[in-house]
């Protein structure tokens, strides 16, 4: 019987989602697929709001490339759409999200922090980037747009073309999370903040925040079925293949 790679706890209405899928929260397809059902869930469960948090020093280190590297073409035809709907379980859900970065948020990390309404991050040796160009592969389009949407078209281009980490200091600076706490507080932070979102009647809050969100669902709607094969492509190919090999072995097992 598999194991559960997320757990839900109910802090007074407001449902704190864990992430705990291996030793970095790494997304890849059983995983993205459990995370929307348990978003279902939260919602058909009645709770007024949400945190999204990890484990330990990290959130969520993106993208398992080792699945990546292993399943090759198959893997990614069936992965790529997961990995979208999952973003946007999070981006669509109506009631408030708040993301407690607990540690790293990395790529497809920084993009499910994005998607939440709001961002504490844990003070300390955290960092959050997106480095999916280092790697050499594209941003599928409902990733990019969700990252347009929460951190900002301003500084989005020279997140994406340098790939670079920020501390916490910088991250706040450049408007990625919202507060910057104490890691024995983060996740206690981001439930008042959620409790506080949750306080305004929630149809109200859930058609403010469709408005909000409505320019990026739009393009998201209108290109993500032909920009999805281009980026299904690009990853696909034996160029982005073999990049993602050299990454893995430069970086990933380097670091076990």
């Amino acid at each position: 019987m598999a194991t559960s790679s997320i757990r839900v706890d109910d802090e007074g209405g407001i449902a704190v989602v864990t992430l705990q899928h291996g030793k970095a929260n790494t997304l890849d397809t059983e995983f993205c697929q459990e995370l929307i059902v348990k978003l279902e869930d939260v919602q058909l469960g009645g709770c007024r709001g949400v945190v999204l948090t990890g484990t330990g020093g990290i959130f969520s280190a993106g993208v398992d490339l080792r699945r990546v590297h292993d399943g090759g073409a198959g893997y990614i035809e069936d992965f790529l759409p997961a990995l979208s709907d999952a973003f946007l379980s999070v981006f669509g859900f109506p009631g408030p999200v708040v993301a407690a970065v607990n540690g790293h948020a990395i790529a497809g990390g920084a993009v499910l922090a994005a998607a939440c309404d709001r961002r504490v991050l844990a003070d300390g040796p955290s960092r959050i980037g997106i480095t999916e160009l280092l790697v050499g592969v594209p941003f599928p389009l409902a990733a990019l747009e969700i990252l347009r949407s929460g951190f900002g078209a301003d500084v989005l281009a020279e997140l994406a073309f340098l790939g670079e980490t920020h501390l916490p200091e910088d991250a706040l600076r450049l408007g990625l999370v919202n507060e910057v706490t104490e890691p024995a507080n983060v996740v206690g932070r981001a439930v008042e903040v959620a409790r506080k979102l949750a306080e305004i009647p929630s149809a109200a809050y859930a058609h403010t925040k469709a408005q909000l969100h409505r320019p990026f669902h739009e393009r998201i709607a209108e290109h993500r079925t032909g920009d999805d094969a281009h980026v299904l492509e690009l990853w696909s190919s034996p160029e982005a293949l073999a990049a993602i090999k050299a990454y893995v072995e430069r970086v990933l097992r380097g670091a076990k």
